[in-house]
């Protein structure tokens, strides 16, 4: 016998009986999007190499040791499977012209790919949730994006979210910082890990998204970068910041908030979830002005934000949004009714009834008892009863899977307005 063959490790399977819940933050997310505009856009999973190591950056963890890569057998081209998305929307936004028109909202969602230790919320292929305001400079598009994810919160059940949000400024600003914090951790190389003494000299704000305890104190004595931002970067800032007040929104203005691609600029957040024995980032995004113009692009200043769609079904699961079916109605029938229990799904069917018809094994049919436990199993909120009685009389026994109440017969015709009316 052959060896059984599994998953790659730290790429999962998703199950039937996960999918319900997957499809609830899918449809719920989707209907937040399209209430504030965004359109949907599709890109391939795999892109030209060279796209990320100019988007995210040479010296970051992600084209350095996480990124999938391979070459092209038939051409020699070096592709990548996408490690994000943001990227790929850009791309395909220069590439077909859609901002000709002028600014665009845009979503997406699908598998990303990193090469990194699989652990909770963390694996190597996962989803995003993906959102990019292509054009837009203002304030008021990023307090969007954030306030659109609150709504979304909200809409799932979710409770103290805690939002974090910094100005990590323009080119200028940056470079100075840069400066002074490379002079700051060479007069305290002797307390670097190996991570900040690699990035000292090529990334030294990735230093301060440390997760290392024992660089902490060190981290927070650094120069800060609010203090070489320049007055237009302060103004935006600002902007944002009234706009959250003005929303409700609680937030932290936390100074060692930086995101992990070069591509950032101005505005950067986070949101953070805690269960009961984890804490994760479960969407992060901000402004990256220069992107389009450094991908090929006419100028556009624009602000996007991913969602991590495993570490927001963690969260899901534990906090359950209730009872989430995966049908409107299973149909049980008596021993020789195979086939009109078939044909009377597919009418249900017709009428825009999600149906799962029982099935048979090897050509008989279980018991009522054995069926209506199936059926209440199956998560559908009702059950048609078929039987000879109601064969004969034309009709169909309708009991509610859910709510309880006495079973009754009723028309077909009628099946479809009493289901909707629970």
């Amino acid at each position: 016998m052959s060896k059984t063959l599994q998953a790659v490790r730290g790429m999962n399977d998703l199950l039937p009986h996960d999918a319900p819940l997957w499809q609830f933050l899918e449809d719920t997310t989707r209907e937040v999007f399209e209430q504030y505009g965004y359109r949907l856009m599709r890109t391939p999973i795999v892109e030209p190499t060279p796209l990320f190591v100019r988007s995210i950056g040479e010296v970051t963890d992600i084209v350095e040791k996480e990124m999938y890569s391979f070459e092209d057998a038939m051409n020699g081209e070096k592709l990548t499977l996408r490690p994000e998305a943001t990227a790929g929307l850009v791309r395909a936004a220069i590439e077909h012209n859609i901002l000709y028109e002028g600014p665009k909202r845009v979503w997406t969602w699908g598998p990303m790919f990193r090469h990194e230790r699989p652990q909770k919320g963390r694996y190597r292929q996962f989803h995003q949730f993906d959102v990019e305001a292509l054009g837009f400079a203002g304030p008021d598009v990023d307090a969007e994006q954030i306030i659109m994810l609150s709504r979304l919160w909200k809409k799932l059940g979710f409770k103290d979210i805690e939002l974090h949000v910094n100005s990590i400024g323009d080119t200028d600003a940056r470079k100075a910082h840069r400066e002074a914090l490379v002079g700051y951790f060479e007069a305290h190389a002797g307390e670097l890990d190996e991570d900040a003494k690699r990035r000292l000299y090529t990334n030294p704000l990735r230093t301060l998204d440390t997760k290392n305890p024992k660089m902490l104190a060190l981290v927070d004595g650094a120069p800060r970068l609010a203090d070489y931002l320049g007055q237009a970067e302060r103004t935006h800032f600002e902007g944002l910041k009234q706009r959250l007040d003005a929303a409700g929104l609680k937030f932290t203005v936390n100074p060692r908030l930086v995101r992990g691609f070069d591509y950032y600029n101005r505005t950067v957040f986070e949101f953070v979830a805690k269960g009961r024995d984890w804490e994760l980032t479960i969407a992060g995004g901000g402004r990256y002005d220069g992107l389009v113009e450094q991908l090929g692009g006419k100028p556009a200043a624009s602000c996007g934000f991913g969602m991590g769609v495993e570490r927001v079904i963690m969260l899901l699961q534990e906090n359950p949004p209730g009872q989430l079916e995966s049908s409107d109605v299973y149909v049980v029938y008596a021993d020789g009714l195979e086939q009109h229990a078939f044909n009377v799904a597919e009418q249900l069917r017709d009428r825009k009834l999600s149906v799962a018809l029982h099935g048979s094994t090897d050509g008989k049919t279980s018991s009522f008892k054995s069926q209506m436990k199936k059926a209440d199993a199956s998560g559908a909120r009702f059950a048609i009863i078929l039987g000879p009685d109601e064969v004969s009389a034309g009709l169909l026994s309708v009991k509610n899977l859910r709510e309880g109440g006495e079973q009754q017969k009723l028309p077909l015709n009628d099946v479809a307005l009493t289901i909707a009316k629970h």
